[in-house]
């Protein structure tokens, strides 16, 4: 009985065993299965999700395009740029590390707190930027000093550079930090250190000088420490900007303003083309670049002559007897004034119990309208004013670019202002007056104008009355933008009208009585026609004309006239117009077309005219 037992235990133990024995065998056999499925039938798979885990892929920034004048010189343009960078896992110590680079070269107080910030945010084997920009002497002696600069490192990319400087950082614009409304998806602008156009051309052409950004796929460790570059694919740098400017002319107009607190304006009266386009005074855009201190911000915010406002486009200022040509031309073709109209001048005008005063105390006799421009008579422009109303003339002077934005390729255009009755009236809320016409008729009053539309409305009389625009772009990567324009419509105003207008403005610089007369020019058989302007920047009570008015430099320079003076040349074949601003600067024909001048003859010489002589008057519609 207990052999039986025995032998039932054993048969017992014997199906316990297969059975463990056949579990142990399907567990292997599934185990086997699963690796053979992960190990060989997805082998791909895991290998690539390997590969990428392991695998880095980095933006690079593209090389911004570069932007040149007319002439291909270089304007802006990519500098070598050297940034120390500090990684803190190589220091053993970031103080003394900081304390031994700082023998080389400043490392300030604001720095050093902004670097140790910066390292404790990120992990140790991330470089922080100590600073960008190093001149070759500074980076070669952190070099040559490394084994004393633990942790210390040369990183070496490209940065923005305006060769010449303040000559063109109006037109040109600067480059700068990306900020957080700058963001847009586009990952270039998330990249540490990168740039985009803040204003100007800069601005204006940002996406097509930016280019396309590459990559760098890094093999990197499981913290993210780079190992070694795996591959590398360059994007595509920017597009070139060609400008219509020429530098040397620039240049040459910028330095002749000189101090003076202004702005020069060079225009092809024909295509529309911005030779020179000059603000002052200016700032360095390599500043904005690099980034400015609150110290040099604050110079240029709160500098009186305004150096981060460009003046061409976004002064606006009374245009005084600059506007006188206008005026003229609104009196012709309302056929109400013919060109031998003449006027009395005593030295003052009467209108009702209100006295207008002429420039001349002595008045200027009997003037018509060619000796009314050329002596720049304040009582013959009053009369004609009075005679056609502020409407007329406000319309005309909207034609030739007065009062609006002329839609020239840079933002920051103001439009100015030209007054009517209706703008009064809708504006002010008040209906305009018979004197408020009289002052609008010279100039002054209400009306203003940029620097911009002077040239323009110089350009418009001189092409023989067709609407040109002016233009900066010549070509953005190697085609003409779409700006640009070939022809321009006529703005309807007769051929004698215009005529009668050159007269005056020839007679203006090259003839006895003319108020420019000091500042003729003759290059070559040329010659220039123009008009003064002198603005007032307040209105003169009558008391103190009684009382006698100080010396222009006797005056704060805040209250001092605007010098204005336009321009065109040659006379014989109308090319080039020019406009000069010169704020406070007192008398146009004392201080701005002597400026005029000497920049014309620099135009002249640079590009003269393929035919200066013989070409008769201005085309223009038969009147």
């Amino acid at each position: 009985m207990q052999t039986t037992a025995t032998g039932d235990r054993s048969k017992i133990f014997t199906r316990r065993a297969a059975f463990l024995g056949g579990a142990k065998l399907f567990l292997g056999l599934t185990l086997a299965a699963r690796m053979y499925y992960l190990q060989v039938i997805q082998a791909d798979r895991y290998r690539m999700l390997a590969d990428e885990n392991r695998i880095s892929i980095r933006l690079l920034p593209p090389p911004r395009g570069p932007i040149f004048d007319r002439y291909g010189t270089p304007l802006a343009v990519n500098e070598q740029n050297f940034r120390a960078l500090v990684v803190a896992e190589l220091s053993p110590d970031m103080n003394l590390t900081l304390d031994a680079l700082s023998q080389i070269m400043p490392v300030s107080d604001h720095d050093r707190s902004r670097i140790l910030r910066e390292v404790k945010r990120h992990r140790k084997f991330v470089p922080v930027a100590v600073r960008e920009n190093l001149t070759w002497d500074e980076m070669a002696q952190i070099q040559v000093n490394a084994p004393d600069l633990p942790g210390v490192v040369i990183d070496e990319g490209l940065t923005r550079y305006y060769p010449y400087r303040n000559h063109g950082a109006h037109l040109l614009g600067y480059v700068s930090s990306v900020s957080e409304e700058d963001l847009t998806g586009d990952p270039l602008l998330e990249l540490p250190g990168f740039r985009i156009g803040k204003a100007g051309i800069e601005r204006v052409y940002d996406m097509d000088l930016r280019g396309k950004g590459g990559a760098s796929k890094l093999v990197v460790d499981a913290l993210g420490r780079v190992q070694e570059e795996h591959e590398r694919e360059e994007g595509l740098p920017g597009a070139s900007v060609t400008l219509s400017i020429d530098m040397r002319l620039q240049k040459m107009a910028a330095e002749r303003l000189g101090e003076e607190s202004g702005s020069v304006v060079v225009l092809d009266i024909h295509t529309g083309e911005v030779l020179a386009m000059v603000s002052s005074p200016a700032y360095d855009p390599n500043a904005f670049n690099r980034g400015l201190n609150s110290a040099e911000w604050n110079d240029l915010a709160t500098n009186l002559r305004a150096p981060l406002i460009n003046k061409p486009l976004a002064g606006q200022y009374a245009p005084g007897s600059t506007f006188k040509p206008a005026t003229a031309l609104a009196a012709l073709e309302s056929g109400i004034v013919r060109p031998d109209f003449s006027v009395f001048c005593p030295g003052y005008y009467e209108l009702g119990n209100n006295r207008f005063h002429c420039w001349k105390e002595e008045g200027h006799g009997h003037v018509d309208m060619v000796r009314g421009l050329q002596q720049s008579c304040d009582v013959y422009f009053y009369e004609i004013s009075r005679r056609i109303g502020i409407d007329r003339i406000a319309e005309m002077a909207k034609r030739l670019g007065i009062g609006q934005e002329v839609g020239i390729d840079l933002p920051g255009e103001r439009p100015g202002l030209m007054p009517s009755k209706k703008w009064k009236k809708d504006v002010l809320k008040q209906s305009w007056q018979q004197g408020e016409t009289l002052i609008a008729g010279i100039g002054q009053g209400y009306v203003l104008s940029t620097p911009l539309q002077l040239a323009v409305m110089t350009a418009r009389i001189a092409n023989g009355g067709f609407a040109v625009t002016p233009h900066l772009t010549r070509e953005v990567g190697g085609a003409p933008p779409k700006v640009a324009k070939t022809d321009f419509p006529s703005l309807g105003i007769s051929r004698t009208s215009l005529d009668i207008i050159h007269r005056g403005m020839n007679a203006v610089v090259n003839e006895p009585g003319g108020t420019a007369l000091r500042s003729q020019l003759l290059y070559n058989g040329m010659t220039m026609a123009g008009k003064t302007g002198t603005a007032q920047v307040r209105r003169i009570t009558k008391a103190e004309r009684d009382a006698g008015l100080p010396k222009t430099e006797e005056r704060p320079w805040e209250e001092r006239d605007n010098a204005l003076f336009i321009a065109f040349a040659p006379v014989s074949a109308p090319r080039y117009a020019i406009s000069v601003v010169v704020e406070h600067g007192g008398s146009g024909s004392g201080v701005a077309a002597p400026v005029a001048r000497d920049i014309m003859r620099e135009v002249l010489r640079l590009a003269p005219p393929v035919s200066s002589a013989g070409a008769g008057h201005v085309k223009g519609r038969d009147g």
